[in-house]
């Protein structure tokens, strides 16, 4: 007789049964529960939910493909990946997870049936989810699943079947775990104790059994996944899970108190109750499909098509009529609507795969909130079905529209509780909530905004990093700022677009300034995920637009187009001594950087218009603003007359900078006459690059890399305003004025400012100074002469005809760069996951890291030395405030009590990031760290600085041998 069946019936009922069922003890879920929750039934309702969701979120197509891979018919791959699903918990019938809760498990602990091994209860290294992987290879192979590897349907991978779904189960928690050996598997609880001894591993079965018979499961798969498919399929599993756990979810669906016996009849009648509830918990996660509307261009945007978005609309219906889902490539100046290409790219790319949404990625938070908007209105005007649309980066909660949408949505939650809370054992409890709350549920949305950097978790070894590849599934893929990567995210973009070629996941790609090579190795990554393997010729035109099939693999021929807005821009280069560290009361040096800024910036202050002055760091740009605050005490003292803008301001204030320079700066309003502009202007670093639709009439930049000046330049005089909306000195807006200020009097590495520090490479500073210097003076036609000029600065015959000294100088420094690039790369791809070719049925691959790799190391990017903190005031009292002024409040935390969401909102809105060093010297944990912020996922890596009012009036504190000041110009360091 199976272990505890007939022994809890006669406990309860004083009578004995012979029923081989579940055994009804055994719970999976209690954590928020009035009553502990029976483990088959939480089996049960993952595997409903996970029907659902296969219905819901895959089209016809991916359906068939993993029916395909499988060597099953549609409806027997649907009732056998349920069954699947069900089973991640299996691993909860041990003795380790059932002792975590003593009183439950005191119900069985001491009954000869559930024997095990002595202290394997408190193996808590032994999670259930590896529990799970362990025990189902066994189970499986009873069945008929193969244990070798062999043949596989179309597609699929080769892999022992048995072994292999047991890997992906015990996946669910976000890693996958290590092959484990046949032989260990035949002797599993001698391996691992915690797995308990027989009674343990026959109420496994039963419930396995169960399971199958009621899922209808029985079919036996002719093969494994390829990898993007189990990719896709554990997403897909990990969602299911975390619908049914919801509190609110369980208590639709709970037995009453004391009557589940887990009989066939329950079991039946249960299923019958979580499927009718699994619609509605999809449904009401907004967890659809949008569509596309097939209407043209007219219907979507409320003006007609420029050139390149005219070519596109002619061209690309075509192409992909007949070539199906692939990747787009755009390629245009600032200003010239490429947003809106990609839009419409995305509307005909869309339909053509399946999709069921779109991630549109940026490169940094201030670019994915501006772009947050805009998509939000596209998305009400020409997306039907369902719209959900989530913005994805650390501080997206601060966001004033985002963040009120998440406020209302919790204040409707229909439990009355905290939106989604979840039923979770305290192991998983934090990561549950952060996944439901942040990022990691995001990416299920049909409709996404964020940072590039979070879809590039998809391709590191981290926790659940399955999800952002599941949510990228049938959706488009826009890439805004392609070129702004380095190496190293280049590389780990080149490993993304692998998987997404493998899912055929449409790809729009879209830059500004992209040299021909990387241009090429993002459309071949593309193509080599999708099978084909042979690299294609790729020869970008600017501007223009191309398409590759991720079905044929062929790329179409390049198309050139127009711009509706030809320029050439008037760039003069001035050559300066680097003189910024001077202080504004300083006499200016002749030749230096601050007198030619004056001159630059002259017309600006006494005949009105605007200018943007862009700097290398932030400190300089904080020391330029005093000095032109020096220089030009009557424009200095206007409202809006000189401002600045830079990272390391606290998150609320930059938010309100940047509110006020969109106003003062954007786009010219239609229902108003334009007028030339009051005097202005905004010092910033290289913030105001990307996204952010700015229009100067004048820019002045310090010295950078081409690709960036040019993107700089593409602020200058950037929409029309007509001869009313520009001063006299500007009124040409066909010759945009750039002005560079460049420390390389000499083409000498010695010449670069010290202070720049390793911000830009050397040797393309150098070249990029000698390129202008040669053809300043018949500027830079927009947008014929732009791809030209970039390829220009990487070809490697750049130094024939230079002078010997700065041939050898050059070369060096070019080495120094090519090694540098090479290290970056080779680090990318040595601690990031492979493509899936190369990851085949051997899931632990997606997981595994290199020792000395810990997760933390990973989410900073291997070395950007980033720290985060928090100004907190001192006031006579001594009491810490947010405010100089003593408003507001204290700081939430500091008297031990936890925090509620608003004072986690209050804190975090607070928070600056500076450099890493600031916040090492003189740490002290317990001071830096206060105990209820490290509850907080979002404040866990906050450091506390006391500030003081010191006799100047400036706010302070010390750390580690320097002074670290707050004041209006940001955080600086002493």
């Amino acid at each position: 007789m199976p272990p505890g069946s007939s022994i809890a019936v006669t406990k309860q009922h004083g009578s004995a049964t012979s029923c081989a069922c579940p055994d009804p003890r055994l719970w999976g879920k209690e954590h928020g529960l009035e009553r502990a929750y029976p483990v088959m039934c939480h089996l049960l309702d993952v595997a409903a939910v996970f029907g659902v969701l296969w219905d819901v979120l895959l089209s016809a197509a991916a359906r068939e493909r993993f029916a395909e891979q499988l060597a099953l018919d549609e409806k027997a791959c649907r009732a056998v990946l349920s069954f699947w699903a069900g089973l991640h918990d299996l691993g909860k019938i041990t003795p380790v997870f059932q002792a975590q809760v003593p009183s439950l498990f005191d119900k069985v602990r001491n009954e000869a049936a559930y024997l095990f091994a002595p202290g394997a209860e408190r193996d808590r290294g032994f999670r259930h989810e590896m529990a799970t992987h362990w025990s189902l290879a066994s189970l499986l192979a009873e069945e008929g699943y193969p244990t070798r590897r062999g043949s596989t349907g179309v597609g699929g991978a080769t892999a022992p079947a048995a072994h292999w779904v047991g890997q992906l189960l015990g996946g669910h928690h976000g890693v996958f775990g290590a092959k484990v050996q046949p032989t260990r598997l035949r002797l599993s609880s001698q391996y691992q104790p915690g797995l308990g001894e027989a009674g343990w591993a026959e109420q496994r079965r039963l419930h396995f059994e169960e399971l199958r018979r009621v899922t209808g499961g029985e079919a036996v798969p002719g093969g494994v996944l390829s990898a993007d498919l189990a990719v896709v399929l554990t997403g897909l599993v990990v969602t299911a899970d975390w619908l049914a756990s919801q509190v609110g979810a369980i208590a639709q669906v709970q037995p009453a108190d004391g009557a589940w016996q887990g009989t066939p009849v329950q079991t039946d009648a249960h299923w019958r109750r979580t499927s009718a509830a699994a619609s509605t918990l999809v449904c009401e996660a907004r967890l659809g499909r949008a569509m596309f509307e097939t209407g043209g261009f007219g219907q979507m945007f409320p003006f007609s098509p420029n050139p390149l978005q005219g070519d596109l609309v002619e061209h690309l219906p075509g192409l992909v009529t007949e070539g199906g889902a692939g990747l787009v490539l755009v390629t245009a100046p600032t200003g010239d609507g490429k947003t809106e290409a990609a839009l419409y790219a995305a509307s005909v790319l869309g339909p053509a795969a399946g999709a069921r949404g779109m991630y549109v990625a940026l490169p940094t938070m201030a670019t994915a909130d501006a772009m947050y908007k805009r998509v939000r209105k596209f998305a009400e005007s020409s997306l039907v079905g369902e719209r959900a649309l989530t913005l994805l980066h650390s501080m997206a909660w601060l966001n004033p529209l985002y963040g009120q949408a998440a406020k209302d949505a919790a204040a409707t939650a229909v439990d009355g509780g905290e939106a989604g809370e979840v039923s979770a054992d305290a192991a998983t409890a934090v990561t549950a909530d952060a996944w439901l709350r942040g990022p990691r549920r995001g990416f299920l949305a049909p409709l996404s905004v964020g940072t590039i950097d979070q879809v590039l978790r998809g391709v590191l070894p981290l926790r659940y990093n399955v999800l952002p590849l599941f949510g990228l599934h049938e959706k488009v893929f826009v890439v805004d700022e392609a070129h702004a990567y380095g190496p190293w995210m280049h590389k780990l973009l080149l490993t993304l677009l692998e998987w997404l070629g493998a899912l055929r996941s449409p790809v729009v790609l879209l830059s500004a300034t992209l040299s021909g090579s990387t241009a090429a190795s993002l459309v071949n990554a593309y193509r080599r995920g999708a099978g084909f393997l042979e690299p294609a010729v790729v020869a970008p035109r600017y501007p223009g637009w191309l398409y590759a099939s991720a079905i044929t693999g062929e790329v179409s021929s390049p198309r050139r187009t127009t711009s509706g807005r030809p320029r050439t821009l008037d760039v003069t280069v001035r050559q300066v001594k680097w003189d910024v560290a001077a202080k504004p009361t300083d006499p200016l040096q002749p030749g230096g950087r601050r007198a030619a800024l004056r001159e630059a910036l002259r017309p600006v202050a006494e005949s009105g218009g605007t200018a943007l002055v862009c700097c290398t760091t932030v400190s300089e740009a904080q020391a330029t603003y005093r000095d032109l605050c020096a220089a030009f005490p009557d424009l200095a003292g206007q409202e809006g007359g000189i401002r600045l803008l830079h990272s390391r301001f606290p998150a609320n204030d930059r938010q309100r900078i940047t509110a006020d320079c969109e106003a003062a700066y954007g786009k010219p309003r239609s229902d108003q006459p334009p007028v030339v502009r009051p005097a202005s202007v905004l010092v910033a670093t290289q913030v105001v690059e990307q996204s952010l639709d700015l229009d100067f009439d004048l820019v002045v930049s310090d010295l950078a890399p081409l690709a960036q000046l040019l993107q700089r330049a593409g602020r200058s005089r950037r929409h029309l305003r007509g001869p009313g909306g520009r001063p006299a000195w500007a009124q040409a807006e066909d010759r945009p004025k750039l002005v560079v200020l460049d420390p390389f009097r000499r083409p000498q590495k010695a010449d670069r400012p010290a202070t720049w520090g390793s911000v830009y490479d050397a040797s393309l500073l150098i070249r990029t100074s000698l390129l202008l210097t040669e053809r300043a003076a018949e500027g830079i036609v927009v947008p014929d002469g732009v791809q030209e000029l970039v390829d220009a600065v990487y070809v490697p015959d750049f130094v024939e005809g230079l002078d010997a000294a700065v041939q050898r100088e050059l070369k060096s420094l070019e080495v120094e760069r090519l090694a540098s690039e090479m290290a970056e790369t080779d680090l990318a791809a040595m601690v990031g996951i492979k493509g899936p070719g190369s990851i085949g049925g051997q899931l632990h691959l997606i997981s595994e890291r290199l020792e000395g790799v810990t997760e933390e190391l990973l989410t900073t990017r291997l070395g950007a030395d980033t720290g985060r903190v928090l100004c907190a005031y001192v006031q006579e009292d001594e009491s810490l405030t947010l405010a100089r002024d003593g408003s507001g409040g204290a700081v939430p935390g500091l008297d031990g009590r936890s925090l509620s969401r608003d004072d986690v909102a209050a804190v975090a809105a607070h928070t600056a990031p500076v450099p890493g060093t600031w916040v090492r010297e003189g740490a002290d944990a317990e001071r830096d760290h206060p105990a209820s912020w490290q509850q907080v996922s979002t404040l866990r890596d906050v450091v506390l600085l006391p500030m003081r009012r010191d006799g100047d009036g400036r706010w302070a504190c010390s750390r580690g041998g320097y002074a670290i000041g707050v004041s209006l110009t940001g955080l600086e360091r002493f």
